[in-house]
């Protein structure tokens, strides 16, 4: 039986259970889940008939000459989330979890997801599919291979849409198919699209909008006048530079609109020269002034031309073949655009100049950034004292909590709505990777057990990300013990001074984000982040030794549940440490809570921001040493 992961929040299996797996719901005779093995056999009733979906797509295949189908999970531009009409792996699955690759051949299809998703995959897919069970969070290719080829006879093609695999993921898949006498073929027209037909969801078309000029930290001319001295001064001195993922555009031109759930981007290429400016868009989606904004109706160098959408692939193709050469991103751009460059024509690098820039704040930026944070401090605190009176009454449950907390964040000032699907978790649940409830499956919230709230918010001015954990009642001496363990880690890691250099502090992990280095301020996650997750601002250092480095500033500020913390356990730095963020929550989040007149909230902050005293210590127990030791495992461990 696949062991239960402990990624995401290790210390609250610890207090859950030493170990503990997933049965297989094949074996317990559930109701809940699919029984292929049964004469007729056994769906339930969120299962979703795929059999003319199938029909549909092998239709399309055999008019292609196509032996296999692969469907990846993914859009165009790489996306962490993606929107309705890219939804093609759910459509002719029935599975709608957010990781998984499907094949489809002739007589089989199948479905690859991991451990976190295969209750999910066996309630949604009726047996026209095979589940495919992966142990870690990233699907093989290498799996879906070998099981092509044994699916696909010799000289078989196996097609795929070259938008929707990566660079990287291309050259493994080729790797794979290499003397296997098999052919892997780029279709650019996806077939799941043509069978879906009129029923696919539409491209959105909601307004793009710019920004309001006080929510920037520079002006669009003055970043793309930055990309191109990058370019100018880069050692093979790019004449073009494609830009692919969603935000990059977004934030080069201080644009935003809402194509995709938890992100305020929308559909679109850069094309930047020194001569010119592209932007591949739905130009319909532009109000006058934004037009204006954009200066769309001149040519010079920093006038933006506006070009259709479904145009990039065929304008890439264009330009490269001039006497060009085209810097790309390998990590967001598709081969769909990439095996239009000549490789003659290529420069490559991992990241694009925008992903590098748009990490460092400027100080306008920080500002900004802190502002959000001090106002979702607001949301987080309302929502906290919200759980304190109503869980005592039975009337909460995990998904009447994230629902609750997501409308605080969408009516607070300047929000897009939250930053990623909420995990709202009490008991096993919260040890649960990746988690979160459903209006149908869900745990009643309760004051005997641990709690965790994982949730964020987008705001015109700044992303947050914060994660708390809280016990209403009264907790045992081993929870406090592995809560307050966790906790001195994060201490320890925020009073952290490093060298720049310095790739990877501990196991670190940026949820909705990318991490570059240590180096570039951006929300760090280190993989034991209960009782807490807050983001932080990487600074300079200014020290009379050689070499730079760095440290940490945190701009969450939301108190830990004190209820959970043994202050004898604390060291005395920690302990100060402690007190100060208590007072810089007060200081910053205490006079807006007062603004605002919401009194309930004020006296929450200003009772749970109490300073710490020190305590006694106690004689390190078998179990301290044990859980530590764990976690330390848990946190090296690769």
């Amino acid at each position: 039986m696949a062991q239960a992961h402990w990624c995401c929040y290790p210390w609250l299996v610890l207090l859950c259970a030493c170990a503990w797996s997933y049965p297989q719901p094949g074996y317990l005779g559930r109701e809940d889940v699919r029984n292929c093995s049964t004469n007729p056999p056994h769906l339930p009733v969120t299962a979703a008939n795929t059999t003319i979906q199938l029909a549909a797509l092998r239709q399309w295949m055999q008019a292609w000459n196509l032996t296999a189908y692969i469907v990846p999970d993914t859009d165009a531009h790489m996306s962490e989330y993606i929107g309705k009409h890219d939804e093609r792996r759910a459509w002719i699955s029935g599975f709608t979890g957010s990781a998984g690759t499907a094949v489809v051949t002739m007589g089989k299809a199948a479905v690859w997801t991991d451990s976190r998703y295969w209750t999910q995959a066996d309630r949604q897919m009726d047996c026209n599919w095979e589940l495919k069970k992966e142990g870690s969070d990233a699907v093989s290719i290498s799996s879906i291979v070998t099981w092509i080829l044994a699916e696909v006879p010799a000289g078989g093609h196996v097609g795929f849409d070259p938008f929707l695999l990566s660079v990287d993921s291309w050259e493994n898949y080729n790797l794979e198919f290499q003397d296997s006498n098999r052919r892997l073929v780029s279709v650019p027209t996806n077939l799941v699209d043509l069978a879906w037909g009129s029923d696919r969801p539409p491209m959105p078309s909601q307004p793009i909008y710019a920004l309001p000029k006080e929510f920037t930290g520079s002006t669009w001319q003055e970043k793309v006048s930055t990309v191109r001295s990058y370019m100018k001064n880069h050692a093979m001195a790019p004449t073009g530079l494609l830009l692919s993922a969603l935000d990059e555009t977004a934030w080069l031109f201080n644009l935003r609109s809402g194509d995709i759930p938890y992100n305020p981007f929308f559909y679109s290429y850069t094309l930047l020269t020194d001569s010119s400016i592209r932007l591949f868009v739905n130009k319909s989606r532009f109000s006058l002034e934004t037009l204006q904004y954009l200066n769309t109706s001149c040519s010079s160098p920093m006038c933006v031309q506006l070009e259709d959408y479904s145009q990039v692939r065929d304008s890439v193709k264009a330009y490269a073949s001039g006497n060009v050469t085209i810097l790309i991103g390998l990590s967001y751009t598709t081969y769909g655009l990439y095996e239009v460059i000549p490789k003659e024509k290529l420069v490559t690098q991992e990241y694009s100049p925008v992903m590098l820039m748009k990490a460092v704040k400027n100080s306008r930026e920080q500002a900004l950034l802190k502002a959000s944070h001090v106002r979702d401090a607001v949301v987080v605190i309302q929502y906290l004292v919200w759980l304190e009176k109503n869980v005592p009454k039975g009337t909460v449950d995990e998904f009447s909590g994230a629902e609750h907390i997501d409308e605080l964040r969408r009516n607070e000032s300047f929000s897009s709505g939250p930053s990623f699907e909420t995990i709202s978790a009490s008991g096993l649940n919260a040890a649960l990777a990746h988690y979160s409830p459903t209006k149908d499956l869900h745990r009643k919230l309760s004051s005997d057990e641990m709690y965790l709230v994982d949730s964020g918010g987008q705001y015109w001015d700044g992303t947050t990300d914060i994660t708390r954990t809280v016990h209403w009642g009264t907790p045992t001496a081993f929870q406090k013990e592995a809560y307050t363990r966790v906790l001195m880690g994060n201490i320890d890691l925020s009073r952290l001074i490093f060298p720049a250099s310095t790739k990877e502090l501990a196991r670190i992990r940026s949820l909705h984000s990318w991490l570059l280095s240590a180096g570039f301020p951006c929300c760090l996650q280190p993989v034991s982040q209960a009782p807490s997750f807050s983001c932080f601002l990487t600074f300079l250092m200014d020290f009379q030794h050689p070499g730079a480095y760095l440290t940490f500033e945190v701009v969450s500020f939301v108190p830990y549940d004190r209820n959970l913390i043994d202050v004898s356990l604390l060291s005395p730095e920690q302990l100060q440490y402690l007190n100060q963020y208590y007072q810089t929550i007060r200081e910053k989040v205490g006079p807006e809570l007062q603004r605002r007149q919401l009194l309930e909230e004020f006296a929450w902050l200003e009772q749970h921001t109490q300073p710490l005293s020190a305590m006694a210590p106690i004689t390190t127990s078998l179990t301290s040493m044990w859980v530590a030791f764990t976690l330390a495992i848990l946190s090296w461990s690769s």
